[in-house]
């Protein structure tokens, strides 16, 4: 689960994601890239928190779209990332270096 802050209104806005945890950094790609509301509202403030393990992390998100997302869905848990390649037209990596 990832929690954004709302761009507009200000609110916590949560949204499921996978990925994976790798150094202290939670590695995940977006399906629609630059579209989905949630990377809208990392645009306007990427403090983040992500829920790894029942347990909720800070973390700074970084939009990465000079990574190969197909390469980086290759490290990340084979189903999500199978769906993610299935359904996605716009990809692109998000890492959030966690506090």
């Amino acid at each position: 689960m990832l929690e954004t802050t709302g761009r507009k209104s200000g609110q916590p806005r949560h949204t499921a994601v996978g990925g994976k945890v790798i150094d202290d950094q939670f590695w995940m790609v977006s399906e629609h890239g630059d579209h989905s509301d949630y990377v809208y509202n990392i645009k306007a403030n990427p403090a983040v928190r992500v829920r790894i393990g029942g347990h909720w992390r800070n973390g700074t998100a970084h939009l990465l779209p000079d990574d190969d997302a197909r390469q980086r869905l290759r490290s990340l848990p084979r189903l999500n990332s199978a769906g993610v390649v299935a359904m996605g037209t716009d990809l692109l990596t998000i890492r959030v270096d966690l506090d």
